[in-house]
């Protein structure tokens, strides 16, 4: 018997924290229930049952005990994707601790901050983060993968320590409001914040946006394009599927074009997880109209908005339909997104069923359709806080389980919301406001543009627009700036364009606008 059906849907009524059991421990509501002979995830060594899942992670609460790890305590996961991540981010939940994970390609300086601010417990390593943890100095480690000989001291052996643990562990008897995650934001305006996220996120979100909206089912096999540190791609592969009793699927390299369409060919997975900037280098591939993507249902977007030239190609190309949609670590999942059968090009959907979403001006007052502000949610999955941040804190959980973004959007008489950029993006030329977005867009519709990015850059005082491009084939700069000039207002129109082989990419897999301009 797989976890099936929840109890927690209510009649057809969309359930709220009030319907959640006092006890809910987030390892027993999405992992215990499961058939232990049925596949939990795909590997490159085979498939991995849930009862292999079960039994480790029993195991990692074990040994997490017996480092000191107590209730409420963090342990951050600097991990690669695979069985051990997976099943120890169930143990920590098993014990009632609280995850955070944080990206394996960091330099030790940036981890030397994340475990200055989180003050873990315990940190857990593999043998690609180890030496720049170690460079780092970060102790209290527990290393997946690497020989005991090689360990220094303080540093504990995984592989040893869980096999010598019982593989039957009591859940520690969590509640709907007790913090059991952290989630970092992608520091795109500075250095990341958590995000202190408690159990009810997970199990109404996945009631809302899993089974609401992907309508996820036992028969579902998903794989992620970002890698599982992302809260996106955690809770799509490991998370929600597994309260269903369906399959995701994990591996550790960098995703690619190429390594990308070899999984698809080879587990033939039902629901593709992805961002717009993949989807555009899967395009570029020069196998890309030989690949085989029939075995997707559906494929997910976000992280940032999917242009509407670019959706277009992934249909021409693929004929696999695209739920676009927007999330966050503040409200843990999704909040709007399209619907399967039902998708509106350029937007980003509809708000998911538990969300009230608004379009707000700066004082927090609901705008009439058609009118462009800030988008403001509210839902019971929202975070508590940003950790030790009351000032920002302040400013974006304005009211209870409200979160007030800097994202702009507005929104039409259909409920469909469409994004026009970020507060904080903005840039104001000639005198005027200009969503960098606009203009990626124009550009992004030119048959010779891959993908492109749109920034300010200071000239003497003024700002000045500057756009990277990717091309494809022959295309100058000059023919770019007309293309812009011909559909767009004159001060929209880069000032200079430059040819580049690609663009730099942050560690979740958006555009690293910040990398491409200057410091003002």
């Amino acid at each position: 018997m797989y976890a099936g059906t929840s109890p927690l849907t209510m009649g057809g009524m969309t359930t709220t924290a009030k319907d959640l059991p006092e006890t809910l421990n987030i390892a027993t509501h999405f992992l215990d229930g499961n058939d232990p002979g049925r596949t939990a995830l795909f590997t490159s060594a085979g498939p991995v049952t849930y009862g292999t899942i079960q039994a480790l992670a029993s195991q990692v609460g074990h040994v997490l005990r017996e480092l000191g790890v107590r209730r409420g305590d963090r342990v951050l996961l600097a991990l690669g994707d695979g069985v051990e991540s997976v099943a120890t981010w169930y143990g920590v939940q098993k014990i009632g601790a609280v995850t955070a994970e944080v990206y394996t390609y960091l330099r030790p300086d940036e981890y030397r901050f994340f475990a200055e601010y989180a003050r873990p417990a315990v940190v857990v390593a593999d043998a690609f983060t180890l030496d720049r943890l170690r460079a780092a100095g970060i102790r209290d480690l527990l290393v997946v993968g690497v020989p005991r000989d090689r360990l220094r001291a303080g540093e504990h052996h995984f592989e040893s320590l869980t096999a010598a643990a019982p593989t039957v562990l009591e859940a520690a008897p969590t509640t709907p409001g007790d913090v059991a995650m952290w989630r970092f934001t992608t520091g795109s305006t500075g250095k990341p914040k958590a995000c202190v996220l408690p159990v009810r996120s997970a199990a109404l979100s996945m009631e809302w946006f899993a089974k609401g909206v992907l309508e996820l089912g036992p028969g579902d096999v998903v794989l992620p394009v970002p890698k599982l540190f992302f809260g996106y791609a955690n809770n799509m592969t490991a998370l929600f599927p597994f309260r269903v009793g369906a399959a995701g699927i994990v591996f550790p390299e960098r995703s690619t074009p190429e390594r990308i369409f070899e999984l698809i060919a080879e587990h033939r997975p039902t629901i593709l997880v992805n961002v717009p900037t993949m989807m555009s280098a899967m395009l570029a591939h020069p196998d890309a109209a030989r690949q085989d993507l029939s075995s997707l249902r559906v494929c997910i977007s976000a992280g940032e908005a999917l242009p509407v030239e670019l959706h277009r190609r992934w249909l021409d190309t693929f004929g696999v339909e695209v739920m676009d949609g927007i999330g966050s670590s503040e409200m843990f999942h999704g909040y709007v997104c399209n619907r399967l059968g039902r998708a509106r090009m350029g937007t980003l959907g509809q708000a998911v069923p538990g969300y009230d979403v608004r379009v707000v001006d700066e004082r927090g007052r609901r705008l009439p359709d058609g009118e462009v502000g800030r988008l403001e949610i509210t839902g019971e999955t929202a975070a508590l806080e940003y950790w030790q941040d009351p000032v920002k804190s302040a400013a974006t959980f304005v009211a209870p389980h409200t979160v007030r973004s800097a994202d702009l959007f507005s929104r039409d008489e259909d409920g469909y919301f469409t994004f026009s950029g970020r507060a904080d993006d903005l840039l104001k030329v000639a005198g005027k406001w200009i969503a960098p977005s606009e203009i990626e867009n124009c550009l992004l519709a030119h048959p010779a543009v891959v993908e492109c990015a749109v920034v300010g850059i200071e000239h003497e005082g003024l700002t000045l627009l500057r756009a990277y491009v990717v091309p494809r084939g022959e295309v100058t700069a000059r023919e770019l700036r007309d293309h812009v000039r011909s559909l767009l207002s004159p001060h929209k129109c880069p000032k200079d364009v430059r040819l580049v082989d690609s663009l730099p990419q942050t560690p979740s897999g958006k555009i690293d606008r910040r990398a491409l301009a200057p410091a003002r």
